[in-house]
């Protein structure tokens, strides 16, 4: 009887949401793919998704409050599989993201490390008990989510550690930081750019040199953003048709299925798709937003918020990148991206909202 009724009270919207971006993103990695080198992605994406179901089932089927007692070992954890992934890692284009596995597999732990920092940024300002945090209250979340953030940029892959600083932001909005702190935040920022400009890596600088000015290097550093703007332009308003798209299937535009799968999707689509992808993105984003407004405790509404602002940052930045409005960084786009790890990942984080919802019905 209790496996039914937890059966029955999964968000079930929120799932069929996930799963109905995931169709569009595998009919969008076929399309891209069907005669190149990468053909056997989508099948290989419905794959990870199955994989990302039976992650989403076991993290709901956790009461969350449990995993919040062991956010210690699992923080512990997680930076010793950072450290192995700099130490053991495979290097591929110059950054050690992966760890090998069988079959030629490779599991980028930075994608799980998400889930910790979910957990952390929950507990730690769960157990604040004020209606707004002071300066001398930042220190502890800000130190813990920098380790791994630290990390990360070693690798270096500097888009997923933005991910972290979006979940404690996400933390830090919800707990009540004062206005003052974010605007004092915001000119410290300005004011380190110099220091961080000179620590960055050179096909980093390129990158935002690029963005600033896509046509000063068009067959370089801006080659990409250009030939994304072009794809998304020639889409019109019902797009090309699936298989179709000239810039997609004359090999223009890069990596069509995983960072520009957005791009692609737009050219073969058009506006019409776009809108109803972003719709779709909008409803999942609410629905999290709702079991938030919903959760039975202050750590379970922080869990669901800091998932929905980590999803709603990646979707943002992603989308952004392919229409030349941000850097590229090199964030998946949620639910659609070719990738297993990333796929997983965010189908645990749906798991952990699903968790808070199941406790709010067992209680």
């Amino acid at each position: 009887m209790a496996r039914y009724r937890s059966a029955r009270d999964i968000d079930w919207t929120l799932v069929a949401l996930a799963l109905l971006l995931c169709g569009i993103g595998v009919l969008q990695i076929f399309s891209a793919t069907h005669e190149s080198a990468f053909s056997s992605a989508w099948w290989k994406q419905i794959l990870w998704i199955g994989l990302g179901l039976l992650a989403m089932w076991i993290c709901a089927s956790v009461d969350y409050h449990h995993l919040l007692e062991r956010v210690p070992l699992l923080y512990v954890l997680s930076l010793l599989t950072l450290v192995a992934v700099l130490v053991f890692g495979a290097q591929i284009f110059g950054s050690r993201r992966w760890i090998p596995l069988y079959g030629g597999l490779r599991l980028q732990v930075s994608e799980f490390v998400k889930l910790v920092i979910i957990l952390l940024v929950a507990r730690c300002l769960a157990e604040f008990r004020r209606d707004r945090i002071e300066l001398r209250d930042l220190a502890r979340p800000v130190g813990l989510v920098g380790l791994p953030m630290a990390l990360v940029i070693k690798q270096p892959d500097l888009g997923t550690s933005l991910t972290y600083a979006a979940i404690l932001l996400t933390g830090l909005f919800l707990a009540g930081l004062s206005w003052r702190y974010w605007l004092a935040g915001g000119v410290l920022a300005i004011v380190l750019l110099p220091a961080v400009w000179t620590h960055l890596k050179d096909y980093q600088k390129e990158r935002i040199n690029a963005f600033v000015n896509p046509g000063r290097d068009p067959r370089g550093a801006g080659y990409q953003v250009i030939q994304s703007k072009i794809a998304i332009g020639s889409g019109g308003l019902w797009g090309q048709g699936t298989t179709q798209g000239s810039q997609t299937q004359l090999r223009f535009l890069p990596v069509p299925h995983t960072d520009f799968i957005f791009s692609a999707f737009g050219e073969e689509h058009g506006f019409v798709g776009v809108v109803v992808a972003l719709g779709l993105y909008f409803l999942l984003l609410m629905q999290i937003v709702h079991n938030a407004q919903t959760a039975p405790d202050r750590a379970g509404m922080y869990v669901c918020m800091c998932v929905a602002g980590l999803v709603l940052f990646q979707v943002f930045v992603n989308v952004s990148m392919v229409v030349g409005r941000m850097p590229v960084t090199g964030l998946p786009l949620p639910f659609m991206s070719y990738g297993g790890s990333n796929t997983i990942s965010v189908f645990a984080m749906l798991g952990l909202v699903n968790s808070v919802r199941l406790q709010r019905f067992g209680n």
